[in-house]
């Protein structure tokens, strides 16, 4: 790739199962144009890219960043939850572009909280965050994707590029080990995501309706929170809470791997949809849940983070930065 000068508008996506967030970055950190398309209305990433240049005016673009959720290893990149795949450099090509940058979606996410203001955070417990230290940042949507934040001697912070989602759940009590063994039978191997994620409070459901002998209702997730709170399904309820409890377990794993005590920031499309019921879930009780390091986690905050584009400001960050070293 040619290093050039860098020279705006640049192009800046989001991309993960269900939607490609575009937007035009005409300045640092300042966009337009933004727009969220449906990626199964597109054949390919090409398509989807020329259709959002195409209704921002076709601008000039020589520079752009693609997060996504995907692992970025090579210049192949196979979609895990849609089917798009693409060659990296052909992209470029197809574009017109002098950089192209692929970055994972939740590398861009870490990237976009040292970006966040702290109007749009919500914390759920815990105390002040420690300067200085690493932060966690995990979040159910389409997938579930997680990465975090390793602070340097300078002070900046790097993000970590990993597919956290896809590490083995671990079961927290006898419920959840029969919800397990459910998706286990289904699915063979049960990541994290299988069961935290938009199909994940779906598969929940599912085994929580079979265990009780309940004709099963075929509701989507969004189905599934709604009930769950109008308080007319108590197995929605019992669900949603599952799903809680299970994130809780998780999030704290992740905490405790990293030494998160700068906080853990839950992004994500499902959270901020039911922020209230959430704070009151069983959550932040099964985050602290952890015998000899109750104290420990007690302390470290969570936030809810609900910047309504904050893949497109992490891709941002990351290009700018690959621009300047690369000159």
């Amino acid at each position: 790739m040619s290093s050039t000068t860098p020279d705006y508008p640049r192009l800046i996506a989001d991309i993960g199962g269900t939607n490609a967030r575009f937007a035009l970055e005409t300045a640092r950190q300042q966009f337009e144009h933004i727009e969220v398309l449906p990626c199964a209305d597109y054949d390919t990433i090409v398509d989807a890219a020329k259709e959002y240049l195409k209704r921002a005016g076709n601008p000039s673009v020589r520079n752009a960043a693609i997060a996504i959720a995907n692992p970025i290893v090579g210049d192949w990149v196979q979609m895990t939850n849609h089917h798009w795949a693409f060659s990296i450099e052909t992209t470029r090509q197809a574009l017109h572009l002098d950089n192209l940058l692929l970055l994972n979606d939740f590398t861009a996410q870490a990237l976009a909280i040292t970006q966040t203001a702290a109007a749009d955070l919500v914390q759920v417990g815990g105390a002040q965050p420690i300067e200085h230290a690493p932060k966690a940042v995990i979040g159910p949507g389409t997938g579930l994707g997680v990465s975090g934040l390793i602070p340097t001697p300078s002070g900046a912070y790097v993000p970590l590029a990993g597919e956290g989602g896809h590490t083995s759940f671990p079961p927290f009590d006898d419920a959840e080990i029969m919800v397990w063994q459910y998706a286990k039978r289904k699915h063979g191997h049960v990541s994290a995501e299988r069961f935290l994620s938009g199909s994940g409070l779906m598969l929940i459901h599912e085994a929580l309706a079979e265990r009780e002998g309940v004709k099963r209702q075929k509701l989507t997730a969004a189905e599934i929170s709604e009930k769950a709170l109008s308080g007319t399904s108590p197995l929605c309820r019992l669900t949603l809470d599952m799903f809680c409890a299970m994130l809780g377990t998780v999030a704290s794993n992740l905490a405790l791997t990293l030494g998160a005590r700068g906080g853990v920031y839950l992004c994500g499309g499902i959270i901020p949809r039911f922020i209230d019921y959430f704070q009151s879930s069983p959550f932040r009780q099964r985050f602290e849940s952890k015998g000899r390091f109750d104290a420990y986690l007690a302390a470290i905050p969570v936030y809810i983070v609900q910047s309504r584009y904050p893949g497109i400001v992490g891709a941002a960050v990351a290009l700018d930065n690959h621009l300047q070293h690369s000159q």
